[in-house]
């Protein structure tokens, strides 16, 4: 008996353990160096927030101005309520211009509802389209709808863009990043979608762990994301957000 009762306490232990690491607030830095016109570009970049409440003391800690706000994809789903959809925007927009791009689950709360959401907070979406961000440097965001995949809507992405220009590349789903580099230039890759496999065992998981690494010579990030999927638990896959300075130095 006393060895059941052990048992059920480390089964409860550990899945306490399992919620906690779900609702920690990690902001990531990465520092990525381009030449061009000497300047410093901040981004801030959260994925897959799902059901989740984003931290205030999270945000309000991130001190330095930030040129953009980019929410890479599943912002929301069918579970999510309105008002957190509206309380999250908020919190995420005190930072600077917000962008958001479709993740696969976005559409459960409803396209248009979604939509007149971010109209009203000033949020903007960048679908199969590319925004020009407001610096010395010409560097545009360009981000496709996690729905879309052929080559021709790719192909959309990328058409304002200019061989010269620096192109930050913006997909929910990171496994379309290879086809990208494969037919076009870009600087920076951002994705999330695969949680870090969201609860894994040691090196073991449904998907591998997020990351930022140099990839085919490319800066590349694949986050953890900040929320959860099915379960509010998490293990060997922390959550996280980032703030990633782009310095642009001259030419040596």
């Amino acid at each position: 008996m006393i060895y059941f009762a052990l048992i059920i306490l480390v089964v409860i232990t550990f899945v306490l353990y399992m919620v906690k690491e779900a609702f920690e607030n990690n902001v990531l830095q990465h520092d990525i160096e381009l030449v061009g016109q000497r300047e410093n570009i901040t981004l801030y970049f959260i994925s897959d927030i799902h059901v989740r409440q984003i931290n205030k003391e999270m945000i309000q800690g991130i001190k330095k101005k930030v040129d953009a706000v980019i929410i890479g994809g599943d912002l929301a789903d069918k579970r999510t309520p309105v008002e957190r959809i509206y309380a999250n925007l908020h919190l995420l927009t005190t930072l600077g211009p917000t962008y958001f791009v479709w993740g696969n689950n976005d559409r459960e709360v409803g396209e248009t509802r979604l939509k007149n959401i971010f109209e009203e907070t000033g949020v903007q979406i960048i679908e199969n389209d590319a925004v020009l961000l407001k610096s010395k440097n010409k560097v545009w965001l360009s981000a496709v709808d996690f729905t879309v995949s052929k080559n021709t809507s790719l192909e959309n992405t990328f058409k304002k863009c200019k061989r010269e220009d620096y192109i930050i590349f913006i997909a929910h789903n990171p496994q379309v990043f290879p086809k990208v580099q494969e037919h076009f230039k870009v600087d920076f890759l951002m994705g999330g979608h695969l949680h870090g496999g969201q609860i894994r065992f040691g090196p073991f998981g449904i998907h591998p762990r997020g990351s930022f690494l140099m990839k085919n010579g490319v800066p590349t990030l694949i986050s953890n994301g900040y929320g959860t999927t099915l379960v509010p638990m998490r293990l060997g896959a922390k959550p996280e957000s980032h703030l990633i300075d782009i310095k642009f130095q001259a030419k040596s």
